[in-house]
């Protein structure tokens, strides 16, 4: 299977200082993940804290990722809502911008029915159209998108996969068995990656990737080598850190453990905080062990 957001894909942090998008910090994170060999960027995903954003900075922090990547890898924007005609925007904008494709997460909050998931999806094809990674989240969207449904988008030539957290690995099955191996099924979780690609999925849209690039890329490296026993090693080996990353609500974890590599600064936005002072110390500890400094 072959697919530009195949392989490693960092849902990336959007830096803040002071209240403001941290704009060179920014800049210097997207360089060091495509310095470190990841396979596409995505700017502006639940890890991008991309509710808080407002639709400028939203839109800033496209055109930045864009303009840092320099086509040196693709850039998978996030341009959900649980608007229609907003998510529409932000993709016309995303595709003015120079984004490779387009990231949208199932409309929250107000629960449409599967044809009305097919048609919000649809309609922003119609009018961005660019290839298309459906997100499936339902524990952060109450909604899920069932695979029928996948599949029945899957048919239309701008949807070119799935990010898949439902943490249900029957249903990325199903999604697989119903869209074949040309599909691109990525998984949302990165404790499932290595379970996703034994039944054919096609990388991972993933967080740890914020901060330990070059492993992630290591294990999808071993992983497309053939070396079955590498790959799994090095994923039981970043099992726990992969776990530390998801003590707290996601990107809380993260980004407190970028601020400790030197990364960049600590801010999140409310209502998201700082982790509380055991997850801290965990962190802390995390960082330490994987030399994850700047």
């Amino acid at each position: 299977m072959t697919g530009i957001f195949r392989g490693v894909v960092p849902a990336m942090v959007t830096p803040f200082s002071d209240g403001a998008v941290d704009e060179e910090a920014l800049r210097r994170h997207v360089d060091f993940l495509i310095t470190s060999g990841v396979h596409a960027v995505l700017p502006c995903g639940t890890t991008g804290e991309s509710p808080t954003l407002t639709h400028a900075e939203h839109a800033r922090v496209i055109e930045i990722a864009v303009s840092e990547a320099r086509g040196r890898v693709p850039v998978l924007a996030g341009t959900g809502s649980n608007s229609t005609r907003e998510a529409v925007e932000m993709s016309v904008h995303a595709k003015k911008a120079g984004a490779d494709g387009l990231l949208l997460v199932s409309p929250y909050y107000n629960k449409p029915t599967q044809e009305g998931l097919y048609r919000h999806f649809k309609e922003v094809a119609r009018e961005a159209p660019l290839p298309i990674v459906l997100y499936n989240i339902p524990g952060r969207c109450s909604v899920e998108i069932l695979p029928e449904t996948v599949a029945r988008l899957a048919k239309l030539p701008e949807f070119v996969g799935v990010k898949e957290a439902t943490g249900d690995l029957n249903k990325m099955i199903r999604v697989i068995e119903l869209c074949g191996p040309d599909f691109l099924v990525t998984s949302g979780d990165d404790g499932l990656t290595l379970p996703l690609l034994s039944v054919g999925g096609g990388g991972v849209i993933s967080v740890a990737a914020n901060l330990v690039p070059g492993e992630l890329v290591r294990f999808w490296n071993l992983w497309e080598a053939g070396d079955l026993a590498g790959a799994r090693a090095l994923f039981f080996k970043l099992l726990p850190l992969f776990r530390t990353l998801f003590l707290e609500t996601n990107p809380i974890p993260v980004k407190h453990a970028l601020y400790l590599a030197g990364r960049m600064g600590p801010e999140t936005r409310l209502p998201l905080t700082e982790p509380s002072a055991p997850v801290a110390e965990k962190l802390k500890a995390l960082v330490a062990e994987w030399g994850a400094s700047a």
